[in-house]
C-alpha cells in the first residue's frame, strides 16, 4: 500500500509539472532518480536539463527549443529530465555537476555515469537538434566499445 501511494504521488507530481510545458514538448521527469530508473529500464541516453522558472533563457528553451519540430523527431530516443535548481534535491545535484549558470544540459549515457556531451547556454532548435543527433552517435559508439 505504501509503495502504491508513493507511486501515485510521484505520478501526480510528474503529471502536474508536465502541464507547465507547451504541446509537443518531451515527456519530462522532474527528479534524477526517476529519469535514471527509466534509462536503466529502456537503455536510452539521458538529457538532464538544469533550469529555473525565473531564468529567461531557460524559459525560452522551454517555449521554443524542446517542443520544436526539429527536436520532436528525436524526443523518443532519450529520457528527459527537467530539474529546477530551486528544488533542494536538484540544487544539490547541480552542485555535483558543477552547474554555475543556467540553462545547462548534460547528455548522459543510460547508466547516468558517462557525460556524452554538455551544453552550457541557451541555443536554437537547429543547434539543439544537431547536438541530440551527435549525442546519439556518440552513445551508439560507446555501446559498441568504440568511443
Amino acid at each position: 500500500m505504501k509503495k502504491a501511494l508513493l507511486l501515485l504521488a510521484a505520478w501526480c507530481s510528474i503529471t502536474l509539472h508536465a502541464a507547465d510545458f507547451p504541446a509537443g514538448s518531451p515527456k519530462f521527469f522532474t527528479t534524477s532518480s526517476a529519469v535514471l530508473k527509466a534509462a536503466k529500464e529502456n537503455g536510452k541516453p539521458i538529457v538532464m536539463i538544469f533550469s529555473a522558472s525565473w531564468c529567461g533563457p531557460c524559459q525560452s528553451m522551454v517555449k521554443d527549443v524542446y517542443p520544436s519540430s526539429l527536436v520532436q523527431p528525436l524526443q523518443d530516443k532519450f529520457n528527459w529530465a527537467y530539474l529546477d535548481i530551486d528544488n533542494e534535491a536538484n540544487g544539490k545535484l547541480s552542485e555535483g555537476f558543477k552547474v554555475e549558470t543556467i540553462p545547462q544540459v548534460f547528455f548522459l549515457d543510460a547508466a547516468g555515469k558517462t557525460t556524452l556531451d554538455h551544453l552550457a547556454d541557451a541555443t536554437t532548435p537547429e543547434n539543439f537538434a544537431k547536438k541530440l543527433t551527435k549525442v546519439l552517435k556518440k552513445d551508439a559508439a560507446t555501446k559498441k566499445g568504440g568511443a
